[in-house]
């Protein structure tokens, strides 16, 4: 039984508004708790009948996790050149994936606590086929085509609520309430991280009877970007079609393929916020 954890920080225990991810002593804070977030989901995975468990760090550089902390049974995809970014390393042989400290997209709840779409700095929506979806549904689509199950989700109420519209079976755990994009009541990390432990147990016990969250191809994905200059310039790629001043449109043959596609459309987008060769003199 191996299992796949895609590990996010705006939804670890504790956390409630940005300043805590980008001050230097308090990133280094909340850097341990993401940790110990994610080993409370390890360790009930294996309480869960796992044998195996692999982690990608998926927050940012995607190097945030204290390696020498991590529980020992599980291994880490951590470094930021990567082609499936919150999802490198999965593939059939998985029998479900766990969500850990993520959080609502950019256009959803009031509520939940520093909601973005992937890239807060140029994504205001993605849609799949017309339907829109934050991180975790679009993640767990790709899982889908891999045939592994979404099996868990941790972070506030409204981001949980957010995702159950889509995978309602999954289970989840609810370690703050959410008041404001920067604003929570949060649980303490000890009843937060059992929580995640024991709701982590359930998910995988139940993985051979849950079914994975299949989106049929062929896809066409949409951006919705926050400057006219990141959606132009992605249209450097051929397929890509400026259906909007800010919104963009492909289509791939399947979930996996498109969102290679997206990650580099993004990734396009992130580089053209400030132009492209804003740091180079050669």
């Amino acid at each position: 039984m191996k299992f796949f954890i895609s590990a996010d920080i705006e939804g670890v225990t504790g956390v409630a508004t940005g300043v805590q991810l980008k001050k230097e002593s308090e990133y280094q804070r909340f850097r341990k708790l993401m940790t110990q977030d994610v080993n409370a989901a390890i360790e009930g995975a294996f309480n869960g009948g796992a044998t195996e468990v692999v982690v990608a760090d998926g927050h940012g550089n995607m190097s945030n996790i204290f390696i020498e902390d991590l529980d020992e049974r599980a291994s880490l995809i951590s470094g930021n050149n990567r082609v499936m970014c919150q999802l490198e390393g999965l593939d059939d042989t998985y029998d479900g994936i766990l969500f850990v400290g993520h959080h609502g997209r950019e256009g959803g709840s009031e509520r939940t606590v520093i909601n973005h779409s992937l890239a807060g700095i140029c994504v205001n929506e993605f849609r799949i086929n017309g339907k829109v979806v934050g991180e975790t549904e679009l993640n767990a689509a790709v899982a889908g085509d891999f045939n592994v199950p979404a099996l868990l989700i941790t972070g506030d109420d409204a981001y949980v609520e957010e995702v159950k519209e889509t995978l309602p079976h999954v289970e989840a755990a609810v370690v703050k309430r959410g008041i404001d994009r920067l604003a929570a009541e949060l649980l303490p990390p000890k009843k937060a991280q059992q929580l995640i432990k024991e709701k982590a147990q359930l998910a995988v016990e139940k993985a051979k009877s849950v079914e994975p969250y299949r989106v049929e191809g062929p896809i066409t994905f949409e951006i919705d970007f926050k400057g006219t200059n990141q959606a132009l310039m992605t249209t450097t790629i051929p397929s890509v079609e400026l259906i909007g001043p800010k919104t963009i449109r492909f289509t791939a043959p399947d979930m996996v393929t498109a969102y290679k596609h997206m990650w580099g459309c993004v990734i396009i987008g992130m580089a053209a916020t400030q132009g492209v060769l804003g740091q180079a003199n050669a």
